[in-house]
């Protein structure tokens, strides 16, 4: 009797303590004037709910997007997000990135898988890098993983890390993983002199309904029937040849070859949209290749991948040869396939 009174009030004193309340999050401030201002840890930020690497938002204006055509790097998987200011909208641009609001965070996880056969098996994730909306413009900040995974800390000067998995054949693969330097991020994200974003355009995210659905949540400031671009998946062999290997040059190559890319003095131009054959390489000889041109003639030899420059460089891991020049350690087999495929079958 004693021990279930002793039980009575127990309850009542414990149903009588006010609730408590879950920690507020943190939220960085923005508007800092140098990199080395912002948080030292990920998590800082704020963007994830513990445990960090599961990778879930804390909110709902951070939310995950995808991409039709990843670029290549070294076979790292990514889980993109947005994390988008309160009562702010995206603008819609029909060819260049979406236009965010100040303060937007674009959010980029790489990771590999353990083992690709067995995604259930787990993952390492090697960095965080953040495109952030500032006043004055957009700046990048990368971020590296704790072997624990717990948390990761702010990285400037680039970092070299060993990684290993086994990939879809089983074989176990080794490189040292690259986390680019501040210099690099901008060389990249280098658009008419502004850094800026590379991959949010509206044919890249026009998957799966993702851009109808930004509208309805009204995250995105389009009319609701509006009929966007869209840039095929290059990995998906139903799509025509040509389509998929124009995806892969623009998401692998166009960032720099383009009209106001850094690489405007080749006159190599690689975006999808590009229609003059010659821009595109053909018959195009190089104006300043160097080694790089593997003493061959022109970008792309129709009919004959291995006399194009084209082909030569992106199979290469020869430093002042291979294309892109940043970003990788391996050379994409499966991009060098297609490509020599597209150049094949030009008459």
């Amino acid at each position: 009797m004693r021990i279930l009174v002793f039980i009575w009030i127990a309850t009542l004193i414990s149903c009588s303590q006010p609730e408590k309340k879950q920690p507020e999050i943190q939220r960085v401030s923005l508007g800092v004037e140098e990199v080395s201002d912002y948080p030292k840890m990920l998590s800082e930020w704020g963007f994830f709910k513990m445990p960090m690497s599961d990778l879930i938002p804390n909110d709902a204006r951070t939310f995950s997007y995808e991409i039709n055509a990843a670029l290549f790097s070294d076979y790292a998987h990514k889980a993109r997000f947005i994390q988008l200011p309160a009562s702010q909208k995206i603008g819609y641009h029909d060819s260049e990135a979406l236009i965010f609001p100040e303060n937007t965070v674009l959010i980029k996880n790489f990771f590999y898988p353990f083992n690709s056969q067995s995604p259930e098996s787990g993952r390492r994730i090697m960095e965080t890098r953040l495109l952030i909306h500032e006043k004055k413009g957009w700046k990048a900040i990368a971020y590296q993983w704790n072997e624990e995974q717990t948390d990761a800390k702010r990285v400037i000067l680039g970092k070299k890390v060993p990684v290993e998995w086994k990939d879809t054949n089983g074989t176990l693969q080794r490189i040292d993983y690259s986390i680019p330097s501040q210099p690099q991020c901008k060389s990249c994200h280098d658009l008419g002199g502004k850094m800026t974003p590379i991959g949010p355009t509206a044919r890249q995210l026009n998957k799966g309904g993702q851009l109808t659905h930004w509208v309805e949540k009204g995250w995105l400031d389009v009319e609701a029937d509006a009929t966007f671009p869209k840039l095929v998946d290059y990995s998906n062999e139903n799509e025509e040849l040509d389509a998929r290997a124009r995806a892969w040059l623009e998401v692998n190559c166009a960032h720099c070859h383009r009209r106001e890319g850094p690489a405007k003095n080749s006159g190599l131009y690689l975006l999808a949209s590009q229609a003059d054959p010659y821009r595109l390489g053909v018959n195009k000889p190089p104006i300043a290749a160097g080694k790089g041109s593997g003493g061959l003639k022109y970008s792309i030899v129709p009919g004959n991948p291995k006399q194009s420059i084209l082909v030569h460089r992106i199979a290469s891991l020869e430093p002042g040869e291979m294309m892109p020049e940043l970003g990788r350690k391996m050379t994409h087999k499966e991009g060098v396939e297609l490509i020599s495929a597209w150049i094949t079958s030009m008459e």
